[in-house]
C-alpha cells in the first residue's frame, strides 16, 4: 500500500467509526438519562422506599399533545402534595374524538432537572403504547414517589415543586390492531 492508500484507508475507517457512533449515541443518551435522572428523566422503581419524610413537595401535572396527535389529553389533578417517599397515584385523561381508532405514546420529562434522578415511577400509563377506539375516553393512571435521597443532594435538598409532564404522540397501528374493539373496562362515563 502507497501512503496515499494507506491514509485514505485510515480515513475511511475513521468515517465508518464516526457513523456507528452517531448512531449509538442517542440510545446510549436515553440510557445514560434514564440511569442518572439526567435532564429531568424519571427512574423507574418496583416499589416505594421504607421511608417516609415529614417534608411534603407539591407535585404539578401538565399534558399535551403533539400537533398531529386527535386526542384530548389531560390530568385529572393539577396539583397534589405529597410527603417525601409516599408513594403516590395520580390519573391522567385521554379522549378520541376522531372517528378512526388511533395509537398513541407518551414521552415524559421531570422539572426542575435536580429532580429527575429522585422522581421514581411505579406504574405509568408511558410504559406501553395506548389505543383507543372512536369516542373512547379512559383515565390512566401514574404510581411515583419521590426518593428521601433527594434531600441529600445538593440541587435537590432546595426543591420544592416538581413538575411531571406528558407529551402524547400518534404512532402508527397494525391493520390487526386498527381493527381491535375497545375493552369495556376501560372506558369511562
Amino acid at each position: 500500500m502507497t501512503p496515499i492508500q494507506t491514509t485514505a484507508a485510515k480515513l475511511a475507517g475513521v468515517a465508518v467509526l464516526m457513523t456507528g457512533l452517531s448512531f449509538a449515541a442517542v440510545p446510549f443518551y436515553d440510557w445514560f438519562c434514564r440511569v442518572t435522572g439526567f435532564a429531568g428523566t424519571t427512574l423507574v422503581a418496583t416499589q416505594a422506599p421504607d421511608q417516609i419524610l415529614d417534608r411534603t413537595i407539591q407535585i404539578r401535572f401538565d399534558a399535551s399533545t403533539d400537533a398531529q396527535m386527535p386526542w384530548e389529553f389531560k390530568p385529572m389533578q393539577r396539583t397534589m402534595t405529597v410527603r417525601i417517599g409516599e408513594n403516590a397515584l395520580a390519573f391522567y385523561e385521554a379522549y378520541n374524538p376522531s372517528d378512526r381508532v388511533v395509537g398513541g405514546t407518551a414521552s415524559y420529562n421531570v422539572a426542575p432537572d435536580a429532580a429527575g434522578g429522585y422522581f421514581s415511577k411505579i406504574a405509568c400509563f408511558c410504559f406501553t403504547e395506548q389505543i383507543l377506539q372512536p369516542g373512547e375516553r379512559v383515565q390512566m393512571p401514574v404510581s411515583f414517589f419521590v426518593d428521601p435521597e433527594i434531600v441529600k443532594d445538593e440541587d435537590g435538598k432546595f426543591v420544592k415543586e416538581i413538575t411531571l409532564s406528558y407529551t402524547f404522540y400518534e404512532t402508527p397501528l397494525t391493520e390487526e390492531q386498527a381493527r381491535l374493539e375497545a375493552v369495556p373496562s376501560n372506558k369511562v362515563n
